[in-house]
């Protein structure tokens, strides 16, 4: 039996908006996976940290279009593969610009979601490519 997906989920910045990010939480744990839910007001080094620290598979993060979001998630990535942590599937939703969420992905990220995603297909996106991820490494 392969070990459980573990999964860290946050909010990036001053964003306090976590309905979103919660109902994420809820389904992953939902089918099966290991969730750390680190609420928000979340720096790029703490989020890294923790992702280390709980040897996750997945990265989970929401924003409400902060201004600032895709500095943040590029320091992420830097962050996630100076920590030897690149492996870590890293996904992202909420509300923001098309032109971010091509950023996002151009830095490294899965998926990006937007409102409105169902959440059983963020569910499937994730686990299959977090199996990949663990076949690619094995």
């Amino acid at each position: 039996m392969s070990k459980p997906m573990r999964a860290v989920l946050t909010k990036l910045g001053l964003d306090s908006h976590e309905v979103g990010i919660k109902l994420v939480a809820r389904y992953l744990r939902d089918a099966g996976f290991e969730v750390i839910y680190m609420g928000p007001y979340n720096t790029a080094e703490a989020i890294v940290r923790t992702v280390v620290d709980e040897n996750a598979d997945l990265l989970g993060f929401s924003v409400l279009t902060l201004g600032n979001h895709a500095e943040q998630v590029e320091r992420i990535m830097k962050l996630l593969k100076q920590e030897g942590a690149d492996n870590v599937v890293v996904f992202g939703g909420g509300i923001l610009p098309p032109e971010d969420i091509e950023a996002w992905k151009a830095a490294g990220v899965t998926a990006v979601y937007p409102p409105g995603t169902l959440l059983p297909q963020v569910v499937e996106q994730m686990r299959a490519a977090v199996l990949e991820k663990r076949a690619l490494a094995a």
